[in-house]
């Protein structure tokens, strides 16, 4: 009887994944079948890996009642306060135009301060 070796183990050399693939009954079959296989695993590694950056990049962010970044005061005075710069803005209605720029540097400028 004649048979042939038909299997296919494909090995990553840069993160060690290494797939075997012998249902089918051609090499070319499993080969294609193997190199779908590990493209499904790069790319779950490659998730996990900008999920963990994310993480890591996020730090440790606890969200409760007072620790807000700004605060709007829509009434009398007219105010939108960034409580963590002390930046602040007269005119609320020019921040919700999308007038950032003076947060988004104060901001920078706080954050900064707080790594070094």
């Amino acid at each position: 009887m004649n048979t042939t070796d038909s299997a296919v183990r494909i090995t990553h050399i840069p993160t060690g994944i290494v797939v075997s693939m012998q249902n089918e009954k051609s090499q070319i079959q499993n080969r294609a079948v193997a190199m779908r296989v590990l493209q499904t695993r790069l790319m779950l590694l490659q998730r996990e890996e900008e999920a963990a950056k994310k993480k890591e990049l996020a730090g440790t962010i606890t969200a409760s009642w007072g620790d807000q970044m700004r605060s709007y005061f829509l009434y009398g005075q007219q105010l939108v306060k960034d409580l963590r710069t002390g930046y602040e803005v007269g005119n609320p209605a020019v921040v919700f135009d999308g007038e950032l720029d003076g947060f988004i540097s104060a901001g920078i400028r706080w954050r900064k301060r707080e790594v070094d």
